[in-house]
This record gives structure tokens, sequence and C-alpha cells, in this order.
């Protein structure tokens, strides 16, 4: 039976047995018995992080060990509202934080991009509206069904756990639902190039 460690774009965890491209950490989430408790974040370090990395190998939900999630893509996860890590993915760190016009610690950085992912104590996503004209390439919204997508060039893609849908046209204005928080928008339309599954 798969854990339930899959996020959404939706900033759901789910239990699905596709793993996806990343893998991402906010901390000790679950149970001695690999149940997630109610609690999404413990920290506000919410990185992603390559699935191979110099040998290493962890056991999924290990007592007192951080709580890996998993993540179709880069997209995914910048929807989730996690950045790079800065160990693994160095690279994709150091063109986040130009991108961002981050000149502090990274911490600063973390508790601003927090302030506009998470609701405190609820545990839920923050979202909010925009033109859809006016969104970058990687970014998720909901569509009027309510299904979460992803916009690339100019189609508009419907996610699935196993990956996306068949592309649908993508409107050249219209107010929608943004999922992707404010500050990792700000970074696509900065120039940063997040990694999608093959749609």
């Amino acid at each position: 039976m798969p854990l339930q460690n899959r996020v959404q774009p939706t900033g759901e965890i789910i239990a699905h047995p596709a793993r996806g491209q990343f893998m991402g950490n906010r901390g000790i989430l679950h149970d001695s018995e690999q149940r997630l408790g109610k609690a999404r974040w413990r920290h506000k370090a919410w990185v992603t992080c390559v699935l191979s990395f110099k040998g290493r190998h962890r056991a999924l939900m290990r007592p007192h060990n951080y709580t890996e999630l998993f993540f179709l893509d880069e997209a995914v996860a910048f929807a989730a509202g996690h950045r790079p890590c800065g160990e693994c993915r160095r690279a994709d760190y150091n063109q986040f934080r130009a991108a961002a016009e981050v000149t502090t610690p990274i911490a600063a950085y973390d508790a601003i991009l927090h302030a506009q992912r998470a609701v405190p104590r609820r545990y839920e996503q923050v979202r909010y509206t925009a033109d859809i004209a006016e969104l970058p390439d990687g970014v998720f919204i909901l569509s009027e069904t309510g299904a979460a997508h992803l916009l690339w060039e100019d189609k508009m893609l419907p996610y699935t756990p196993s990956g996306y849908g068949q592309p649908i046209h993508r409107p050249a204005r219209g107010t929608v639902t943004v999922l992707t928080p404010a500050p990792m928008v700000q970074v696509l339309q900065a120039g940063y190039k997040v990694q999608v599954a093959q749609p």
C-alpha cells in the first residue's frame, strides 16, 4: 500500500504509487506507523531534492527522521511552495537565488515565502487571483472545474499524480485562481526554468 507522501499542486499530500521526479522535506510529519499527523510542516525551509545524490540511500518514513515527500516535477514542487535544495541541487539553487534576488541568508527568504504559501494552524495553501495573461509558464492554476492545470506555452495541462493529461487551449485573458505562491511566480517571471514532466 502506498505511503501518504505524494504532494499535489493544491498542497494536499496523498497516497499514490507514483513517486515522481523530485523529493522534498518539511520536517518530521509522520509517526512510528508511517502515518501523517495533522501537521504539514515543522520548519520553513521547504526544499526540493534530486532522487539520487552521492549514493545515499534512505528508508522511507523512518522513526524520528524527516518525512520524504515526492513531486511529479519541479512545477508541482513550486506550486506546493518548495524551492531547490542548496546541497544536492546547488546549480539550480544558485539560479533560484539570483532570480529571486536573494542577497540575505536563505532563511529570511524562506520566512517571506512561507507567509505567502501556507495558512498557519490551518495547514492550507494560500491562493490568490490574477489575470492569466500575466502568468508565466510553469505556474499552476485552478480551472473553472476546480482542477489543477499547469500553464505551459499556449496550453493548459491538466494535472494527475501520474502525469499530465491532454493539453487544452490557454485563454488569452481572464481572472484565474493561482496555486503557485506569488514569490515563486516572480522567480519564474525573472527567468528561472522549472523542470516539467514530459507533457
